[in-house]
């Protein structure tokens, strides 16, 4: 099987230029490709592994892909997918966000290994050494206005309002693909679905910057399709934001926990969009959620394959720890660390190092409202301290019921956690 063909059978291809003839070209060269990266934060999150997967789909089918980071681009911003225009960062900003996200795709695709290796490039090399006069005469002059008006990215935001910067920035992208096109022999070009009007833009230059060389000149386009779930809420979000790459936005076991809490109407899409699993594994996984569905076999499946590949394999097996250990209630097991990514989000109280009573922690750190309620959830068996029941009126919380010599953890009831932090 083809990568199209392979692409096509997991749903990842949304839009494609001249089907027969990428097609063609896929088989005939080892093609050059990239997929572009804007540095608008300190961290890629979940939405980018698609493309990133992308690549590395073709980098297995023997092609050479380029990863480009937004360095110039991240300058000015991306109308494309947005009602409103992003607020401009500083170029010392964009240069550490860029240098982060570089890392992140270094992390994720193993630059400079192998016969066709994933390169990097940053489009800040060129586009910071054009002149206005220079991105006017050499690519101004290929693009008319009625021509970037059609464009979606553009068209949408046209009644809200667009500023020419923004409106600029499909010229910028197009100068990558040119630039890479020159440089790199770079002949594909993908994205996501809001870069389809990027993306031909693109080629469009290089085939008037070139007329010369038009009947030679091959450059194709593909776009992946917007990532969407069945309960209709955004992919990649959750309620405390975005689901980030960087272990220090996103802690491995949140990530972990966002894959084994997808619903079971989007496991098997998500499985075959981002992992690289054999079909006799998907058709068993498939038949796992129709006849099993309450196992959650696939999605913890699928929360494995992800945690490994974007953090490691050390970090899946500590969310692995730090869930079973929730599920069970034995908190004793966890470290001080696994503590703290486990309860990132329930209530916390700071402590002084101190003995404290029960009774006095509870009102104090709000558990209980009243000093009468904590004696009642107490003696009704209530209240547990790093897993165990604690039914003993007298009883002072001390250095031995310190995690790691930092943390208390108290549940009260079934599900209600509270973290005390004595660190």
């Amino acid at each position: 099987m083809d990568i199209l063909q392979d692409l096509e059978k997991r749903g990842l291809i949304h839009q494609t230029t001249d089907r027969e003839g990428l097609e063609k070209h896929l088989a005939e060269n080892q093609v050059t490709l990239y997929c572009g990266f804007d540095p608008t934060a300190d961290s890629l999150h979940i939405g980018h592994l698609l493309p990133i997967t992308m690549l590395k789909r073709f980098q297995k089918a023997g092609h050479k892909p380029i990863a480009l980071v937004g360095g110039g681009t991240g300058m000015i911003g991306d109308p494309s997918g947005r009602t409103s225009e992003r607020s401009l960062n500083e170029a010392h900003v964009v240069k550490g966000f860029s240098e982060k996200i570089k890392q992140q795709i270094a992390k994720l695709v193993e630059f400079d290994q192998g016969d066709n290796p994933v390169v990097a490039r940053n489009n800040h090399d060129w586009l910071s050494n054009m002149t206005i006069i220079d991105f006017l005469r050499d690519a101004g002059k290929h693009f008319g206005i009625n021509y970037m008006l059609a464009k979606e990215s553009v068209s949408a935001r046209i009644e809200q309002g667009i500023t020419y910067t923004e409106f600029s920035y499909m010229i910028l992208q197009s100068l990558d693909f040119l630039k890479l096109y020159e440089q790199e022999n770079c002949t594909l070009q993908i994205g996501g679905s809001d870069q389809w009007g990027n993306i031909t833009a693109g080629m469009e230059l290089i085939r008037r910057s070139r007329e010369q060389e038009s009947d030679e000149i091959k450059v194709f386009g593909l776009t992946v399709p917007l990532i969407t779930k069945a309960d209709g809420t955004k992919f990649g979000k959750t309620a405390g934001g975005a689901v980030w790459l960087d272990p220090e936005k996103t802690s491995p076991y949140e990530f972990y926990q966002f894959w084994v809490n997808t619903d079971d109407r989007d496991v098997i899409k998500f499985l075959r969009y981002f992992t690289f699993i054999s079909d006799e594994e998907m058709a068993e996984l498939e038949s796992e959620v129709k006849d099993q569905p309450e196992k959650r076999v696939a999605q913890r499946r699928l929360a494995e394959e992800m945690t490994k590949e974007v953090h490691s394999q050390e970090a899946l097996e500590q969310a692995q720890k730090i869930s079973a250990a929730l599920f069970s209630g034995d908190i004793k097991q966890l470290t001080a660390t696994e503590i703290k990514q486990g309860f990132k989000d329930v209530p916390t109280y700071k402590a002084a190092k101190n003995e404290i009573d029960l009774i006095e922690l509870l009102v104090d750190a709000s558990i209980s409202s009243s000093k009468r309620q904590a004696r009642e959830d107490i003696s009704n068996g209530a209240v547990y301290i790093n897993g165990e029941r604690q039914q003993e009126l007298g009883y002072v919380v001390s250095k031995e019921d310190r995690i790691g010599d930092m943390f208390t953890v108290i549940r009260r009831g079934k599900k209600k956690y509270f973290l005390i932090d004595f660190s």
